[in-house]
């Protein structure tokens, strides 16, 4: 019997520390879990700009994924980018067996609005990695990608979140971030819609959220804590994080991930 959990990270390198797996795995550490990576790509960014990324071989990506599964316990995992359909496929293919929850973050660009996944990529994203999903968590962005409709208020939110669950994931977060007035998520899980609000933190610094918020989901999930609990434990956990930022850096910066929320 393994009495500590353990969460697993798939997904990009961001060397300012902010954001990606780097922040997955002071989430995870901060929240009390054991955190494992398996490197999809490498980014050469700051806090002002993402100036390159390459993109792991899948074999690379699958070899890592599996010395780790062979090995090491794993109560919950989540992807972030994933670089090209190649890699998704590759992931897409284990992640039919996994025998614990998986949050797919589909992240389409950076903060700095550097594009990580092409066409191709998204439809074997939608197609091949969303049916094993157990939570998808999009911005309204992404929720427009996957969709091709306008989503920029709940009524939107609601119709993208039910034209996603066609796709298999067993539920849908989409993140209101960017919505006017409060922060507001919706959920969409077992044929109902939960709405999950928080004040608006006026800043700068907003380096990493989307990897924040869903690591905090994984973490708790990995700690057999209800998917409504984690959302809320999440949205906590970010609301400080933001309203508590470092300040670091001369251009978008991190949040700040000692946070107890």
């Amino acid at each position: 019997m393994h009495s500590m959990p353990v969460a697993l990270t798939i997904a990009g390198s961001d060397p300012s520390g902010g954001a990606g797996l780097q922040a997955d795995l002071k989430v995870f550490h901060q929240r009390g879990v054991y955190g494992m990576s398996v490197v999809t790509l490498l980014t050469v960014q700051n806090t002002r700009a993402v100036q390159n990324v390459f993109v792991l071989g899948p074999e690379m990506v699958s070899a890592q994924l599996d010395a780790l599964l062979s090995d090491l316990p794993c109560h919950a995992a989540k992807t972030g980018a994933l670089g090209n359909a190649r890699v998704i496929s590759e992931i897409a293919v284990r992640a039919k067996s996994f025998r614990f929850p998986l949050v797919v973050d589909p992240v389409m660009a950076s903060q700095h609005g550097q594009a990580l996944l092409d066409r191709e990529a998204v439809t074997t994203l939608k197609k091949e990695l969303f049916p094993s999903a157990f939570l998808i968590t999009p911005n309204l962005d992404e929720a427009e990608s996957l969709t091709g409709m306008k989503v920029r208020d709940l009524t939107a939110m609601e119709k993208a979140a039910k034209c996603m669950a066609q796709d298999g994931p067993q539920a849908i977060l989409i993140k209101g971030g960017h919505l006017e007035g409060d922060a507001v998520d919706l959920l969409y899980a077992g044929g109902k819609v939960q709405l999950f609000e928080s004040r608006r933190i006026k800043t700068a610094h907003t380096h990493g959220t989307g990897c924040t918020f869903s690591a905090v989901i994984t973490a708790e999930l990995a700690k057999s804590k209800p998917l409504e609990r984690a959302i809320q434990t999440a949205k906590a956990f970010v609301s400080q994080a933001l309203e508590s930022s470092p300040k670091l850096g001369q251009g978008e910066g991190p949040l700040n991930l000692f946070v107890n929320g």
